[in-house]
């Protein structure tokens, strides 16, 4: 069995400006899926880089 090695990944904070029907969007998203707002743009983010097309 391999060793269990905990590594904090880096991460900063930044601010954004989204529409306010977007936001509303993305907050009734979150509390559907019962994950946090920044755990969903995260992820929204995530899906968009490795899917879009250069």
């Amino acid at each position: 069995m391999n060793e269990f090695k905990p590594v904090k990944q880096e991460k900063t904070v930044i601010s954004i400006r989204l529409d306010v029907s977007m936001l509303k969007t993305v907050d009734e998203l979150s509390i559907e899926t019962d994950i946090s707002r920044n755990e969903l743009i995260v992820q929204c983010i995530e899906y968009a880089l490795k899917n879009f097309k250069r």
